[in-house]
């Protein structure tokens, strides 16, 4: 059948409507957790990310959370493609990029300080390794393969009392612990301490409300959480990081382009000094008085502490040796004088 000049237009437009709408249909769902939904930080970032990801052939649309426990659910249960929590729950996808939110493993201790920048130089120096091509193998589990990391920032002891300055002060104390990290309320066991069940949801209201004595969280949450309100005139922000917290990315590979996954990786290991800033702009957010720094015998101690929770851990079956193993290498490259590496411990782990 022959058209005439105006349905031959018609016909034309409708295509070309038709193309657009295919065009604009996602191929793929990316799951967001962020504690304030679609108007965080973290979405904010996963908007460029979607953008830049067009160029390696996908067409991702965005779902916003406050609640990563569902988050990841619907990734698990096949209702989203990918989806960015926190490392406590992308554990469960792949342990050996869930080992760098761990007890002090990404800590560094000079002198008997803190050293926080050399400490979130281990986190770039690791983001950067499993970012490489060479990393595939390590990064994937299955058909769940990590798109990427990024640093949340250092998870500071948060007091109701500043009494509560050294790890014989802790012992019979009331510590949030979280449900889904059982080596949370394993460590805080081991010091004497009472584990108080918890989850991301409802942590915080607990410090708040004095149901527990203390918490880890990173600056961050100081604000959308209130904290302030738990820490009071008595409480305050131990200057010691119990560990770096980190947003970790997994993609179910057989949704998305071959090779994706290194590429989705190589863009978020671009975006730390992002993340850092927003980390840095969250600890200067932070009232002066509100830091308490340990003494150098406590800061050794709390880290020897760490250490050996950390391992017993790792024997226990909670921690990945492999990821551990990793840390360490990194961890003594950027602080090669600590005694801990000229020692056998998390090496020669098979």
């Amino acid at each position: 059948m022959k058209l005439g000049r105006k349905s031959a237009r018609i016909v034309a437009t409708v295509g070309v409507a038709l193309g657009a709408m295919g065009q604009a249909h996602a191929d793929q769902k990316l799951c967001v957790y962020d504690m304030l939904g679609a108007t965080g930080d973290l979405y904010n970032m996963t908007k460029d990310y979607v953008v830049a990801m067009q160029r390696s052939g996908a067409s991702i649309e965005l779902k916003g959370y406050t609640d990563e426990r569902v988050a990841t659910e619907d990734f698990r249960t096949g209702q989203c493609d990918a989806v960015v929590a926190t490392a406590f729950r992308i554990r469960q996808f792949n342990a050996v990029s869930g080992s760098i939110d761990t007890l002090g493993a990404t800590t560094i201790v000079r002198n008997g300080k803190i050293d926080i920048p050399a400490s979130y130089e281990v986190v770039r120096k690791l983001i950067q390794t499993y970012a490489s091509p060479a990393a595939t193998k390590l990064m994937t589990e299955g058909n769940n393969e990590i798109g990427g990391i990024i640093p949340l920032g250092a998870a500071y002891p948060i007091v109701a009392d500043r009494k509560i300055n050294t790890i014989e002060a802790l012992a019979g104390k009331r510590i949030a612990a979280f449900d889904h990290d059982k080596a949370q309320a394993v460590m805080i066991q081991r010091i004497g301490a009472q584990p108080v069940s918890a989850d991301i949801t409802n942590f915080s209201t607990k410090f708040n409300n004095g149901a527990v004595d203390m918490i880890a969280a990173p600056t961050m949450a100081y604000k959308p959480l209130e904290l302030a309100k738990g820490i009071g005139k008595n409480g305050a922000i131990t200057r010691f990081p119990i560990m770096i917290l980190t947003y970790q990315m997994v993609i179910n590979r057989t949704k998305f382009p071959d090779g994706f996954g290194v590429k989705s990786r190589e863009y978020w290991s671009s975006q730390f000094d992002r993340a850092m800033q927003l980390i840095k702009q969250a600890d200067a957010s932070i009232p002066p008085a509100t830091w308490m720094d340990l003494s150098a015998e406590n800061s050794y101690k709390y880290t020897l502490m760490l250490r050996e929770s950390r391992i017993d851990i790792a024997h226990k079956g909670l921690y990945d040796k492999r990821g551990l193993k990793v840390i360490k290498k990194i961890r003594c490259n950027v602080n090669p004088a600590d005694p801990e590496c000229t020692t056998k411990s998390e090496e020669d782990w098979k």
